[in-house]
């Protein structure tokens, strides 16, 4: 049996895509854990939880703390509980399994909204042990299905008008007031990091708690934007506290970039102005620094302990010295036997 979570993942790095997620797990078979939960993801960020055992609807983003006493988080609980039920339901007419075994149940459904197109679609899609049995065509208002005809046209007749006006309309609303939240609450302007593993490696600008994912984040010279191949991009990461964070690697060795002036910025349309660093021997942070300092620092020492060594030497010298001087002098004074 393999559980899968049907998630959608879109690099949000240079777009402005936002998705609204809602995923329901039903599993069978299996003791010591929830038969249902349910999760809501905006932008990948988890908002809330539900599951079999509590069933409560908890959020799991603070700002949205005050919105769990309304009337509509009320409502999201009422749904997942019946939910619940009719997944199971619904896929049991479909699938005979006699009951027996570990299987597991999915659903998938909300809407992406792309602000820079204004184009927006709307999703829903079932699985039944890791494998998609159907999934919805908005336009034909129909579900895409591998099954066998009976099957599919059984499972049709339950695609509800209301339910697309709900991912073509209410699903969006949802969507933007979230997000418009989540902008609210969360720090937007970033920190910038130049960062440096030795002097022959390349200088990679961190750039760490900017929000929203679509910031764009460049290295330029003298002004001008840098050729891409000199310019290594990474991926957009997500903090714990909701925001995100990337790296920008520069391929440019330090006598080209102590020569001319580098600037790694960052930026975004919703910020009043952009956030840069220029990149100078003193702004690279690097572990290489550390233990040249460490270096430097321990010079002194080397230097004490050196002397301090080379004192008790000639010290000790100085006093062998003289005790041979003292064991001569005794001897010359003492007979030998001859003379005894």
């Amino acid at each position: 049996m393999q559980l899968i979570i049907l998630l959608i993942y879109t690099p949000l790095v240079y777009t402005e895509l936002h998705t609204f997620i809602t995923t329901y797990t039903g599993v069978t078979g299996i003791e010591g854990i929830p038969e249902f939960w349910a999760v809501s993801t905006l932008d990948r960020q988890q908002l809330d939880y539900y599951d079999s055992i509590n069933q409560t609807l908890t959020p799991r983003q603070k700002w949205l703390e005050d919105f769990s006493s309304t009337y509509k988080w009320k409502s999201n609980t009422e749904n997942r509980k019946k939910e619940q039920d009719n997944l199971r339901n619904r896929i049991d007419k479909l699938i005979n399994h006699n009951g027996t075994g570990i299987h597991t149940y999915q659903r998938m459904y909300g809407c992406s909204w792309d602000n820079e197109t204004k184009k927006s679609e709307g999703f829903d899609m079932y699985s039944y042990d890791g494998e998609t049995l159907f999934t919805l065509d908005i336009n034909k208002r129909s579900y895409n299905t591998t099954m066998q005809q009976p099957f599919s046209a059984q499972w049709n007749k339950s695609v509800q008008f209301d339910f697309i006006i709900f991912l073509r309309h209410e699903c969006l609303y949802w969507l933007k007031r979230f997000l418009s939240l989540a902008t609210l609450n969360r720090r937007a302007v970033p920190k910038i990091s130049l960062l440096q593993k030795d002097p022959v490696s390349h200088v990679v600008c961190h750039v760490t708690g900017f929000y929203p994912n679509g910031t764009t984040i460049t290295w330029r010279k003298n002004g001008q934007p840098i050729n891409h191949f000199l310019v290594e991009m990474g991926i957009c990461l997500p903090n714990e506290d909701g925001t995100f964070q990337m790296r920008v690697g520069l391929h440019v060795i330090p006598a080209e970039w102590k020569k001319e002036q580098y600037v790694c910025v960052a930026e975004h349309k919703s910020w009043t102005e952009k956030i840069q660093t220029i990149l100078t021997e003193d702004e690279v942070k690097s572990n290489y620094k550390k233990k040249s300092e460490a270096v430097f620092f321990m010079v002194p020492v080397v230097v004490v302990v050196v002397v301090v060594v080379a004192v008790a030497v000639v010290v000790c010298l100085k006093c062998l010295y003289r005790r041979l001087n003292s064991c001569k002098f005794f001897y010359n004074k003492c007979p030998t036997e001859t003379q005894v």
